[in-house]
């Protein structure tokens, strides 16, 4: 009976002298990286608190991993790549997957070289071992759309490495392996820091607006819930606004408890390259401009059956509700 009780409580609260309840979501995100930040000011500024939701946060490292865990009701709501919901689709999934808020706009990616240099052209890539992300998943797809752009064939002009998993990348790189590697933040900037690689280049200036990084999740989900939906939406979207008008340094240090191991400085100059790329979105409105951009750069690496219409797979009456209001 004791468990039973304890159970209950961890699932759900109601707050002193009300009748409201807590609803406890389970978040997975696809990697922990301040390019997330948003979703941590929500968090950390107690946003969500507001909205009477408690956020279960949970790192599941990779796109596949992170669907397989939406899929199989291992978390409610996941933080990932927009392709993926497109990749269930193709497979003919009956409970199909939801993107009905954006985080990120850009690409989060950087091109780090391993040695310092003077200057930089996109031909340096060429005739090289360039450690790229996982085939099919959204960063290596903007990467090779972006090489493709600057007029270099990926699995032409370079040797192309993109069978190491997500999570070990980094490491792959610091060990010896590839002149250039793609890295999110704040490991491009803390290996620039150590003399482990330098940035030269930026893929989130060079891809456009994208629907890099949403919040999606089964659309039974969002039939039962909602109003829960709709509560985190809210919550987002206010902090999204914070961060859209504040500074690097606030931002920093709202998050700073999220990133223990990042030194000050190294988290003010990520917040900082992001917001100048832009790469925080400041709504949660994911339009069909951003939709179709995906899929062009999906149909360029090969990733895309057919074309799937903007409303199929994108909700954005919870959005549209939330940004009126």
């Amino acid at each position: 009976m004791l468990l039973a009780v304890f159970t209950f409580a961890a699932c759900s609260s109601k707050k002193e002298g009300t009748k409201e309840q807590t609803q406890n979501i389970r978040i997975g995100e696809v990697t922990h990286s301040l390019f997330y930040a948003p979703l941590y000011v929500g968090i950390e500024k107690g946003f969500f608190k507001d909205e009477g939701l408690n956020i279960d946060l949970q790192t599941t490292a990779g796109g596949d991993k992170t669907m397989t865990a939406l899929l199989s009701g291992g978390i409610d709501i996941a933080l990932v790549g927009s392709e993926t919901s497109i990749y269930v689709h193709q497979q003919g999934a009956k409970d199909p997957i939801i993107n009905f808020a954006q985080l990120t706009q850009t690409d989060g990616t950087f091109l780090v070289s391993r040695k310092k240099l003077d200057s930089f052209n996109w031909n340096d890539v060429k005739g090289v071992t360039f450690l790229g992300q996982r085939k099919g998943g959204m960063p290596q797809m903007v990467g090779e759309y972006v090489l493709k752009k600057n007029g270099i064939d990926p699995h032409k002009d370079t040797n192309l490495i993109q069978n190491i998993e997500f999570a070990n990348i980094a490491s792959a790189f610091a060990s010896g392996t590839g002149e250039f590697v793609q890295l999110f933040e704040p490991t491009a900037s803390i290996f620039e820091k150590e003399g482990k690689g330098f940035i030269v280049a930026s893929f989130g200036n060079e891809s456009g607006t994208v629907p890099y990084t949403t919040f999606m999740a089964k659309e039974s989900f969002l039939k039962k819930d909602k109003d829960a939906a709709e509560k985190f939406t809210r919550a987002l979207y206010k902090a999204q606004q914070w961060v859209d008008t504040h500074s690097p340094e606030e931002i920093a240090d709202t998050v700073s408890p999220l990133f223990k191991d990042t030194s000050k400085d190294i988290t003010v100059k990520v917040i900082e390259r992001y917001k100048k790329q832009h790469s925080y979105a400041t709504n949660p409105l994911l339009d069909a401009e951003e939709w179709k951009q995906l899929q062009t750069i999906m149909k360029e690496a090969g990733e895309l059956q057919k074309e799937v219409p903007h409303e199929a797979l994108v909700n954005t009456k919870i959005a549209e509700s939330v940004i009126k209001k």
